[in-house]
């Protein structure tokens, strides 16, 4: 399935949905970590993985955001333009900050772990009123 590009169409049915559970962001210096790695990224510092909180704890290794997991169902092409800002501008407005993993498929959005109900919120809102502002002439 190709994805989607265009913008209002993104919006409009990006459906955020909640994957269930407490996650973290570490670093680990080597290749490999004892926990399902959701999302990886090598950096100088060492290898930055999203894991989840439970896996972090027993592993005994430091964090210091406990996020939680919103996950746009729309199938986003990967040049697709603005989406991430506007998702992310949306959620800047309500005060909440945003870590964005992108997919092939998906956008990921790891928020908060006490603000994830209002993320929802804020990115229902942005997809309603963007809705309503390409349906105007």
């Amino acid at each position: 399935m190709s994805g989607e590009t265009n913008l209002a169409k993104l919006l409009a049915g990006m459906s955020p949905r909640c994957r269930p559970g407490r996650f973290v962001f570490v670093t680990v210096q080597s290749g490999t970590v004892d926990a399902d790695v959701l999302a990886s990224v090598v950096e100088p510092e060492g290898l930055s993985v999203v894991i989840a909180q439970d896996d972090a704890d027993r592993l005994g290794l430091t964090y210091d955001y406990v996020a939680g997991w919103i996950t746009l169902q729309v199938y986003s092409a990967l040049e697709a333009v603005g989406l991430t800002a506007a998702v992310s501008g949306a959620l800047a407005e309500a005060d909440i900050s945003c870590n964005v993993v992108a997919g092939y498929n998906h956008d990921h959005l790891l928020v908060p772990i006490d603000r994830l109900d209002d993320a929802l919120d804020a990115l229902r809102r942005l997809a309603v009123d963007r809705t309503v502002r390409s349906a105007v002439p």
